[in-house]
């Protein structure tokens, strides 16, 4: 799919309530979960243990980390969109946001994303993006939720 292109405020709140794109599918493999467990220092068994996670678990599989899951969103989110003219982006939260299935590791997920809400603030444009990682092949998503950044335009 093809990147949405945007340069200003006014451009952006054109897609109000409206679907932004959707991102490619990112495999999720048992070495970006170690990865992720040696970078946050959580090697719980379910993670990292293939074996044990065969042998015990209920998916008879490693899984990824939720929060794994949620630090996919910047690398999701730069494939759907790409806005210009801006100095600075900021991370300004997170909001009803819900695990609904484990991602199992050798699985694929990607990201929809549409625009929730959109707001001046002072020259700074706070948007809200209501977004959706889905599992390939499951019908409930991995995360949901809505992230809340500001852009400030030049």
């Amino acid at each position: 799919m093809e990147k949405l292109i945007v340069n200003s405020y006014e451009e952006f709140a054109e897609y109000l309530g409206k679907p932004l794109g959707t991102s490619d599918w990112l495999l999720v493999d048992q070495e970006r979960i170690n990865l992720f467990a040696d970078a946050t220092l959580d090697h719980q068994w379910i993670h990292v243990d293939t074996e044990r996670a065969a042998r015990e678990s209920q998916f008879h599989s490693t899984i990824a980390h939720g929060y794994l899951t949620l630090s996919l969103l910047p690398y999701l989110w730069d494939q759907i969109i790409q806005v210009n003219n801006i100095k600075m982006l900021v991370n300004y939260g997170m909001d009803k946001m819900r695990f609904g299935a484990p991602v199992i590791t050798g699985s694929r997920v990607r990201m929809s994303a549409t625009l929730h809400g959109i707001t001046d603030i002072h020259g700074m444009c706070k948007t809200e993006i209501k977004f959706k990682i889905e599992i390939e092949g499951q019908r409930k998503p991995a995360l949901e939720g809505i992230a809340t950044f500001i852009y400030m335009f030049q």
